[in-house]
C-alpha cells in the first residue's frame, strides 16, 4: 500500500520553473496525507509563483495517481509561505534561492507594462551610455517573442558561437558598440516565430543568464518583454537584481499598464529604481527648439508621485532615434549631441548614481 514517504519522493521531482528547485525544498508543500485510494496535499504558493499554480497542481495530481492504489487526489490551497518575496532584504531563506551570475556585479532590468513604448530603445541606449562611461556592460534580450535588440545594435546577421551540450553548453555573446549581448533574435531566422509555453521560455532565460560567457561585467542590462508574465517572474526568481527601470509614455493607457508592472515588481520585492517617460514630446528635425506633446503631458510625473519612485528621465521623440535603431546605430553613439542622446546619458548617470557606481 502506498505510503506518505513514497508520495513525498514522487513530489520531490516537481520543480519551480524559475529556480529549478523542488517545490518541497522551497516549502511550497507542507502537508501530505495518504490513505489509499485518497491522497491529500496542501499547496502554499507565494504570491510571485501564483502563475505556476495550475501547472504545479496538475503535476501533483499526475504524480500521486501514478501509484496504482491512488485514484482521488485532493489539493488544499493554503496560505503563502512566511518567507519574504524574492529580492527583499533581510530574509535569508528566500534570498538563498537567488543565484548570482559569476563575474557580474549588477543586474538591471528594463520593463514596461505594454508594448510599443520604446522599452528596447531605452535599454539599448542606456546600456551603450554605460559603456561610453567606461563600464563593462552586458545586454541580455529577454524579450523572447519579440527580440529587437540585434537590429538596434546592427548585429542581426550574426550568430553566437555555441559549444558543448546540456548543462555544460556555453554561448559566446556578440560584441557590438562596447556591449556583450545575447538575444533569441541571434538564434532564429528573422521570420521564425517563437511559439513556447512558460517553462520553455523560463529555460532559455536561465540559459542566457548562466550559460553565456559574460566574463567580468560591471552591469548587465536585461531587456524584458512587456507585461507581467513568466519572463519577469523567472528573472526575479533566479538572480539578485539591483533594480528595475519602468518605461512608459505619457498617455493614459500606457500609464495604466505601467502601474501594474511597477506594482508587480514591488510585490515580489524587486527594487524599482525609477520611471522613464519615453516619447515625452516630439522635436521636429528642422526646428530643434520646438516641442510638441503628441501623447499628452505629465504622465511620468504622475506615476512617479503615485508610486513614490523617482522620475529618472523624459526622453523626447526624434527622428534620429528611430533611424538609428533601424540602422543599428543607437543615438547615443551616432548622434551624441542630440537632445535624445543627452537625455539618455542623463538617465544612465542617474541610474549609476543610484547604484553607487558614480559619485
Amino acid at each position: 500500500m502506498t505510503n506518505v514517504e513514497q508520495v513525498t519522493q514522487a513530489l520531490r521531482l516537481i520543480e519551480d520553473s524559475g529556480t529549478g528547485k523542488s517545490v518541497l525544498e522551497l516549502g511550497w508543500i507542507d502537508q501530505i496525507r495518504v490513505n489509499p485510494p485518497r491522497a491529500l496535499v496542501r499547496l502554499n504558493l507565494p504570491n510571485y509563483a501564483n502563475a505556476q499554480r495550475e501547472r504545479i497542481a496538475q503535476q501533483i495530481q499526475d504524480s500521486c495517481k501514478a501509484f496504482d492504489d491512488i485514484s482521488d487526489v485532493q489539493i488544499e490551497i493554503g496560505s503563502s509561505p512566511s518567507q519574504a518575496p524574492i529580492g527583499q532584504a533581510g530574509h535569508g531563506a528566500q534570498q538563498a534561492q537567488l543565484q548570482p551570475i559569476p563575474g557580474v556585479n549588477h543586474i538591471i532590468a528594463v520593463s514596461s507594462g505594454k508594448g510599443g513604448v520604446g522599452k528596447s530603445t531605452v535599454a539599448v541606449n542606456m546600456a551603450c551610455s554605460f559603456a561610453k562611461q567606461g563600464l563593462k556592460v552586458g545586454l541580455l534580450d529577454a524579450d523572447i517573442y519579440g527580440p529587437n535588440t540585434p537590429t538596434m545594435l546592427g548585429v542581426g546577421d550574426c550568430t553566437p558561437e555555441v559549444t558543448g551540450a546540456g548543462p555544460e553548453q556555453r554561448i559566446e555573446p556578440i560584441q557590438s558598440h562596447g556591449l556583450a549581448m545575447v538575444s533569441m533574435g541571434l538564434l532564429i531566422d528573422d521570420n521564425q516565430p517563437v511559439i513556447w509555453r512558460g517553462p520553455m521560455l523560463n529555460g532559455i532565460i536561465r540559459q542566457f543568464l548562466y550559460q553565456v560567457s559574460w566574463g567580468k561585467r560591471d552591469v548587465v542590462v536585461v531587456d524584458l518583454p512587456p507585461g507581467t508574465g513568466d519572463a519577469q517572474l523567472s528573472l526575479a526568481q533566479s538572480v539578485p537584481m539591483a533594480g528595475v527601470v519602468i518605461v512608459t509614455t505619457p498617455q493614459t493607457v500606457s500609464l495604466q499598464d505601467a502601474r501594474r508592472g511597477l506594482a508587480m515588481f514591488k510585490q515580489i520585492g524587486v527594487n524599482v529604481l525609477g520611471v522613464v517617460e519615453n516619447m515625452s514630446f516630439f522635436v521636429p528635425p528642422d526646428q530643434s527648439e520646438r516641442r510638441y506633446a503628441l501623447f499628452g503631458e505629465g504622465g511620468g510625473e504622475q506615476l512617479s508621485k503615485e508610486t513614490s519612485v523617482p522620475l529618472l528621465a523624459k526622453i523626447p521623440l526624434e527622428m534620429p532615434v528611430q533611424e538609428g535603431g533601424n540602422q543599428g546605430h543607437p543615438i547615443v553613439i551616432q548622434n551624441p549631441d542630440s537632445i535624445s542622446a543627452i537625455a539618455f546619458n542623463e538617465l544612465s548617470s542617474r541610474v549609476l548614481k543610484l547604484l553607487n557606481l558614480k559619485s
